[in-house]
């Protein structure tokens, strides 16, 4: 598991990479105008689906039922629970997963009217629409295989699937982006999608033909369909919700001048790469707390879910401190050419700024929402602390947008994450893995009052050197921010970077010992979809 980590954090990172040079290819032949903000209205629906089909919502049931079926096979179960699994979901959901994307194509018109009624390019935001729609198909597929892989514990292929995705929207977009425009990035997200599929396809189907001795011939568990469903639903609203601050934010910037919504994209885009890259532990660390609680066992369940906000939350809040510190010498490295010109650049790292203030928050949702859905039971509580936290944003937003802009935006998105994060640590316990809150609470004061020193360290001591260059001025700026928050950490009892070994080494399999907890909601209230014993 340590080398799955470390295969993890490589190609997450290789993605988050590439992710950025497609941002960059994106600036670069589009600029950030009208035409931009017409493809990042029918951008919405990768996002979607991204988040919907292999980030949270497909993840956080699928996960769970491999693992479980993982387990009935391991105790000796008639047939194989996993290939039976397979068989019974995969041909419903990629049947759901043509419909939907299907009806997208068709209601493109009224989604783009309905995204951003102010805008100005309707027809063109109208035809990338189509051209996206086609992701719902194929993330739907690319998240079923990464959630049965990762139930597997197989990491590779899932990782690399956002390598393969860039990699077909940054060849598209410059093959075609001449004569297409940016109609070419919206087919380089339908090329990517496909990309995403065959990158893992191969693996899954080596994991089911290892297991072709006995087949699948098991009947469905009519009783508990019923379940299955509510736990499919309630993880899919969760996410469907989740992701709905994005269209706030478009809605509400669609009525601000051009450029609104591009800058507000590329600001997200690079402040969130924190956030990706201290959950990259979480992904990893999904699956052993779904084994553990099939197992009974909720205090390694627990430990582990305490070691992975700790050490995720640290991780978040040294990148959100670089972020604010230097995010004009970011933005300029990382954007300013071609199209993109300096006063792009002034908008984008202001809104850069803001955004990170609800990084914390984005990650201790994105850490904990997976304990409610771990144990593969529904929870509607996760749904209505993000409607919560939802409504917030709306309210937040609205009120802020005319005195501040696209800057008032993006607090609002900072402003409600936070309070779903709050209410979801506050959730904990008999609906998902019973963490002791007080310590959790101190896992992420301490390293925020670290990250707040070193941000303004950073930010005077960038500012100071800003004539020798943007790149001389984020080196200087970013190494004080790593240097006083490594010297604060220990002052502070910071548990995170001194346990990342640790918690690396500590991501193994199951252990033989005797389960030591039962889960209040144990497998007596969980009934597999499938009677592979009978």
């Amino acid at each position: 598991m340590a080398r799955a980590a470390l295969v993890t954090a490589v190609l997450s990172v290789a993605g988050s990479v590439l992710g950025l040079a497609r941002d960059q290819a994106l600036a670069r032949l589009f600029g950030a105008g009208g035409e931009t903000d017409a493809f990042l209205v029918a951008w919405t629906v990768p996002e979607f689906a991204a988040t919907l089909l292999i980030e949270d919502g497909l993840a956080f049931a699928l996960v769970p039922m491999f693992s479980l079926a993982l387990a009935r096979r391991a105790r000796g179960v008639t047939g194989d629970p996993v290939r039976a699994l397979v068989a019974s979901t995969l041909p419903r959901l990629a049947l759901a997963f043509t419909a939907a994307g299907a009806l997208v194509a068709v209601a493109a018109p009224a989604l783009v009217r309905a995204l951003a009624p102010g805008l100005a390019d309707h027809a063109l935001a109208v035809d990338c629409t189509r051209l996206t729609a086609t992701c719902v198909v194929s993330f739907g597929l690319a998240g079923y295989c990464s959630a049965a892989l990762r139930a597997h514990r197989r990491f590779l292929a899932p990782a690399a699937i956002y390598v393969a995705y860039n990699t077909g929207i940054i060849t598209v977009m410059f093959v075609l982006g001449g004569r297409w425009g940016v109609r070419s990035a919206a087919a380089g997200v339908a090329v990517g999608g496909v990309l995403m599929v065959a990158a893992q396809l191969p693996s899954l189907l080596r994991r089911l033909r290892r297991h072709e001795g006995e087949p699948p011939s098991v009947v469905a568990d009519e009783a508990a369909r019923p379940l299955a469903l509510a736990l499919f639903t309630t993880v899919l609203l969760f996410a469907l919700c989740r992701q709905s601050q994005v269209l706030i934010e478009r809605f509400l910037a669609s009525g601000l001048p051009s450029g609104a919504i591009s800058h507000l994209n590329y600001a997200q885009k690079v402040a969130q790469i924190p956030m990706t890259l201290s959950l990259m532990l979480c992904t990893v660390t999904f699956p052993v707390v779904a084994r553990a609680l099939a197992d009974g066992d909720t205090v390694r369940a627990r430990d582990r879910v305490e070691r992975d906000v700790a050490l995720a939350a640290c991780l978040v809040l040294l990148g959100a401190a670089t972020v604010v510190a230097c995010a004009p010498q970011i933005v300029h490295l990382l954007f300013q050419r071609g199209a993109f010109t300096a006063a792009d650049t002034a908008a984008t790292a202001g809104v850069m700024r803001v955004y990170a203030l609800g990084l914390l928050g984005q990650t201790v949702v994105g850490a904990l929402a997976r304990s409610y859905f771990s144990a593969g039971r529904a929870s509607w509580y996760p749904f209505g602390a993000m409607v919560v936290g939802v409504l917030a944003t709306a309210v937040v937003g609205a009120s802020a947008v005319g005195p501040w802009g696209v800057r008032g935006i993006a607090a609002a998105n900072a402003a409600g994450i936070t309070v779903t994060a709050a209410l979801l640590l506050a959730g904990m316990g008999p609906r998902s893995v019973p963490v002791r809150v007080r310590r959790v609470l101190g896992d992420l004061g301490r390293p925020l009052l670290a990250a707040a020193v070193a941000t303004g360290a950073g930010a005077l001591t960038a500012d100071r050197v800003t004539g020798a260059g943007a790149a001389v001025s984020l080196t200087v700026g970013a190494a004080t921010v790593g240097g006083v928050f490594a010297v604060l950490c220990p002052a502070l009892r910071v548990r995170g970077p001194g346990t990342v070994l640790r918690s690396v080494r500590s991501v193994r399999s199951p252990s033989p010992r005797p389960v030591t907890q039962r889960h209040p909601h144990g497998r007596s209230r969980f009934r597999f979809p499938f009677r592979a014993d009978r």
